[in-house]
């Protein structure tokens, strides 16, 4: 945190600007005393500057009750394990949508404006804030069909009464890119009768339509509330749906990249320091493209959704060669924007973005990685209505290990980690794969929801259960992870504005230099493989890692090895 930044006359300008380019002068005109008013309100708050790209920031990644216990609330039990386990080495908690809702763990979100009482208040979402940076979803895609702004759709109720993108069922709808295989549109009865909606995600999921400039309004209104409340990072879940268009994909269009570039400026004239994060699922290009281009600003981070598949991909077969290809292509992003690094999430380990990347092959020994270790795969529909491959649904430790078992079976989770927080970029760690969490088997079956494998939630006892055995799985897992963490922090090679450089290293070892504006060089190497491997490092003023040796003239890397160092000050970058 540094300075307070202040407001500009031509950032309040800019939301009016883009609300006549997406809607008309004479829509934007309409609609612009209520805009200018909104952002009127938050204007009159202090915010402080975040600068996050000269800090070492981290994050964990969790659901709002993923921790219980103690009589408290469970956002409350969040806050008190991430204090007494993890501060300061993450510094950031990522919550996941803690609104009231009625399916898909959140995602359907009845009431955007109010905290779910199971979880919590208000109150400790500021406490939380308080402690450090908080990210909030916004569900900006869709909303629950049981939720208030749909119910008061379907009563014709102005300015609801078109806030839901609804379609002829006999239109051209061949071409839309779907993320599921059930049908696209949902007939419901309304007070105007018959309508059929745009459900992407789920029947109980209403796309919203961003054609109504009402939608953009009260959308802007949610994130300026959960800025208002606390809200350092807000994350633009499903964002690359948002536009929908008959005889179209329907994702990435360019009104929604206006619209992500609406509420950018909405929080640059009001809470300029508040990073948006978009989330989409989808191959690289396609991804950064919500980083904006030029002096276009629309998210500041995106979640980096290639890396996880390619790392596993280079644990299963062994060999990095991929995932250096595509690490040494991913630098050419905007200036003050970086990419949100993860291994594991709430979702599953997606497979669109190994798009061109990996032969399908490839895909096949994932998929069977994941089966043979008890996960399940979901899938989706391609052009020709085949079933391919989406994603993969199973904890990180379980889909990284592989066919190891034991002490191995943690060498190739920490591994793995070791790589992500290496990377440029913001790193985030899934509360599931912080304990090296095993498949929920019985809680999938339960749910008939194959993403329920990586959900189990924990009471705050039996987690201090585990953490009390060191020799379990959970406790030499984080203690590794946040040993990691602390190392990461104490060098500004590590601070996302820092170079970075993908080394000459054989097929089996991921190096990775960063270069900091200082002139600090650090280097990680990572072994993807069961072999031994001498490396060349160089002169080094200090060496850490795991399964390591010092030999004659370098490092020798075991097998899941990591080698953490600083060059020396007079050694010049090379390859090695």
């Amino acid at each position: 945190m540094a300075t307070v930044t202040a407001h500009t006359d031509k950032q309040a300008e800019r939301p009016v600007e883009l609300l006549n380019e997406i809607y008309g002068p004479e829509a934007g005109e309409k609609i612009r005393g209520r805009y200018d008013a909104l952002i009127l309100r938050h204007q009159q708050r202090t915010q402080l500057a975040n600068d996050h790209l000269r800090s070492t920031d981290s994050w964990i990644i969790s659901y709002p009750d993923h921790i219980s216990g103690h009589q408290a609330t469970p956002l409350k039990v969040l806050d008190e394990f991430v204090h007494k386990r993890l501060r300061p080495f993450i510094t950031g908690v990522h919550i996941l949508p803690c609104f009231p809702s009625s399916s898909d763990e959140g995602f359907s979100v009845k009431d955007y404006l109010t905290i779910d009482e199971r979880y919590g208040t208000w109150g400790d979402i500021e406490n939380l804030a308080s402690n450090g940076n908080m990210m909030l979803d916004a569900v900006v895609n869709h909303a629950s069909t049981q939720g208030i702004w749909f119910e008061q759709w379907q009563a014709g109720t102005p300015p609801f009464d078109e806030f839901f993108r609804t379609e002829d069922p006999d239109a051209d709808l061949s071409g839309v890119v779907r993320a599921r295989q059930h049908p696209l549109l949902t007939r419901f009865e309304t007070a105007q009768g018959e309508r059929w909606v745009w459900t992407t995600f789920s029947k109980d999921q209403a796309d919203l339509d961003y054609r109504n400039p009402e939608v953009a309004l009260a959308m802007a209104g949610v994130l300026l509330t959960y800025a208002q409340h606390g809200a350092t990072a807000i994350r633009l879940d499903a964002v690359g749906f948002l536009w929908k268009e008959a005889g179209t994909s329907s994702i990435h269009l360019e009104n929604t990249h206006l619209v992500v570039q609406l509420l950018r400026a909405t929080l640059d004239a009001t809470y300029p320091d508040v990073l948006l994060v978009s989330e989409t699922n989808v191959p690289h290009a396609e991804n950064i493209s919500y980083l904006g281009s030029g002096s276009t600003r629309e998210a500041d981070m995106v979640y980096q959704f290639p890396l996880p598949p390619l790392t596993l991909h280079a644990f299963a077969t062994e060999d990095a060669t991929a995932l250096k290809t595509w690490l040494g292509t991913i630098d050419d992003i905007p200036p003050a924007t970086t990419y949100f690094n993860f291994l594991a999430s709430h979702d599953g380990v997606g497979l669109r973005p190994l798009e061109g990347l990996v032969d399908e092959s490839d895909v096949k020994i994932l998929v069977d990685v994941c089966v043979t270790n008890g996960g399940l795969v979901t899938y989706r529909s391609d052009d020709e209505g085949a079933a391919v491959a989406y994603e993969l649904n199973g904890t990180w430790f379980d889909l990284i290990r592989g066919t190891s078992v034991g002490a191995e079976a943690l060498r190739r989770h920490i591994a793995s980690h070791g790589l992500m927080l290496a990377l440029r970029g913001e790193p985030a760690i899934y509360v599931q794969a912080l304990l090296a969490e095993e498949n929920a088997v019985d809680l999938a079956a339960s749910t008939s929801q194959p993403r329920s494998m990586n959900r189990r939630r924990f009471t705050i006892d039996d987690i201090d259960r585990r953490l009390a055995d060191p020799d379990s799985n959970a406790s030499v897992s984080l203690g590794h992870l946040v040993e990691m963490l602390g190392w990461r922090r104490e060098s500004d090679a590590f601070f996302p504005e820092s170079d970075q450089r993908i080394l000459s290293t054989s097929s089996h070892i991921v190096g990775i230099e960063r270069t900091a504006r200082s002139g600090t060089i650090a280097r990680v190497y990572i072994n993807v493989s069961g072999e031994h491997e001498e490396l060349d490092t160089g002169p080094y003023s200090d060496l850490r890692g795991f399964n390591i040796s010092e030999i004659s003239g370098g490092v020798e890397l075991g097998p899941y090895g990591i080698a953490w160092m600083t060059l020396t000050r007079s050694a010049t970058p090379r390859e090695s």
